[in-house]
């Protein structure tokens, strides 16, 4: 005798097959916790009815909440199904909603990544703002650093390896107080601002392991600031810091920097990029000040609106940006584009700056369709990485497309293809295919490239 709650999941099945909406409707009102079980093929209700193309099962399953991502063991949705049996009716029903169901190709566990940009060694000690004595005490310490920019563009020095068989590693320049000292005389035409204190690690360099001054620095913790100055000659520090420059110009001058120094770059040349376009108030027009240790302008006139409650104008500005890896349904190949400015034969992960108002599902949907003419369901977050040009924030994603068919718009891209994971592969690996050369490692398109690569790596 068969058992009572596999006869019910059996019943519920044959329902769907048959598109019996009357009885598949009693049995999940007084049943409603089998709607997701599955045969031993790994089939569910949803399938079945995908399979058959019954639209108001289909519906019905939709609207008591079944899972749309299931997939059978033949690793197949039922969007798969429905699509591969032609029935348009059901898979226009199942992409319909927000997300759609999550493709095969897109499932697994998901790690966090460390892209370039997003590592530092400083403790960034935003308790430490607003304690105008501790930041004053902290600027004049001997052994508190400071990295000094150009019009946004860092001064940076060669530093050799003592293994001669590398080449020397771009470092960010770190200057002492007396290096800096005749710009911080001059608040009115630098911007100062306080990136945090070192986090006491091993294997981090430090930057003084001499000064034991200890009644001028009783916490024991190692500052750094970053300051801005308008056309600055590097002539100033190249008797004491040989071979130093500043670097650039900021693509793709900035991506030669140490991972653990790109972070404290990112930080610094981003809240640094806000201040020389906030210069004044922007709800007013007033001249502001600069407060908290680089990261507020406040209003020098009494009564602008801004001095009362707290307004997204007087704070630094991070602008978010998707940046997608489009899938095809078919799992193995991915949709890439490139810009007219691209070096010839690169393309690229497409992205777009999110609008006010906008999730970041719908902000990949709109983009990718807008820019390519495709359609996507499931959008997947992966990482992210702050990108200090100025200053945006770069939400890297994959997406399973739901068509196929590319109208690329010509005015954000020139040109959009599908290609196959096989060519992929052989761009990552040796840096370019006979008709694709993919983007930088330092740059989160590679990285989201490359993780979809390794997703399947068997494949």
């Amino acid at each position: 005798m068969q058992n009572p709650r596999k006869e019910m999941i059996s019943q519920l099945h044959n329902f769907c097959a048959v598109g019996d909406t009357t009885k598949l409707f009693a049995l999940l009102s007084h049943s409603s916790s089998i709607i997701n079980e599955t045969g031993e093929n790994g089939w569910t209700a949803l399938m079945y009815g995908s399979r058959n193309g019954h639209f108001d099962a289909v519906k019905m399953l939709l609207e008591k909440g079944c899972d749309k991502s299931l997939v059978n063991k033949s690793k197949q949705t039922a969007l798969d199904i429905a699509k591969f049996w032609g029935h348009k009716h059901i898979v226009n029903l199942l992409s319909n909603s927000k997300g759609g169901p999550k493709p095969y190709f897109l499932t697994g566990a998901e790690e966090e990544h460390e892209n370039y940009f997003s590592t530092s060694f400083l403790d960034r000690s935003s308790d430490k703002r607003t304690d105008t004595n501790w930041l004053k005490l902290k600027q004049t310490q001997e052994n508190s650093v400071f990295i000094i920019f150009s019009n946004l563009s860092p001064l940076v020095a060669l530093i050799g390896t003592k293994d001669s068989s590398q080449d020397p590693e771009i470092r960010l320049c770190r200057l002492q107080l007396e290096d800096v000292k005749e710009y911080l005389s001059k608040p009115e035409e630098v911007s100062l601002i306080f990136l945090g204190v070192e986090k006491q690690l091993k294997d981090v360099p430090r930057s003084s392991e001499t000064n034991n001054d200890t009644g001028k620095n009783e916490d024991g913790k190692v500052a750094w600031f970053a300051l801005n100055v308008e056309s600055l000659s590097a002539e100033p520090f190249e008797n004491k810091y040989e071979g130093c420059y500043f670097l650039q110009p900021p693509m793709p001058a900035l991506l030669q920097l140490t991972v653990n120094e790109a972070g404290i770059l990112a930080q610094a040349r981003s809240v640094l990029a806000w201040h020389s376009r906030y210069k004044f108030c922007p709800t007013c027009g007033s001249g502001t000040i600069i407060e908290e240790g680089g990261y507020k302008r406040t209003c020098i006139k009494e009564e602008c609106s801004s001095l009362r409650g707290i307004h997204n104008t007087s704070y630094p500005r991070v602008d978010p940006v998707v940046i997608m890896l489009v899938i095809h349904p078919d799992g193995n190949h991915c949709l890439l584009g490139r810009q007219k400015r691209f070096p010839p034969g690169m393309f690229s992960c497409l992205a777009g700056f999110i609008e006010p108002g906008e999730t970041i599902e719908d902000a990949v949907r709109r983009e990718v369709q807008e820019e390519s003419g495709v359609k996507v369901g499931h959008v997947q977050y992966v990482s992210c990485q702050p990108w200090p040009m100025p200053s945006s924030l770069m939400i890297g994603c994959l997406a399973g497309a739901i068509s196929t068919d590319i109208c690329v718009d010509k005015i954000e891209i020139e040109d959009a293809r599908w290609f196959t994971r096989e060519q992929v592969v052989e761009a990552v690996i040796k840096g370019s295919h006979h008709v694709l050369t993919v983007p930088p490692r330092h740059a989160i398109a590679y990285q989201l490239i490359k993780h979809w690569i390794g997703m399947n790596a068997n494949l």
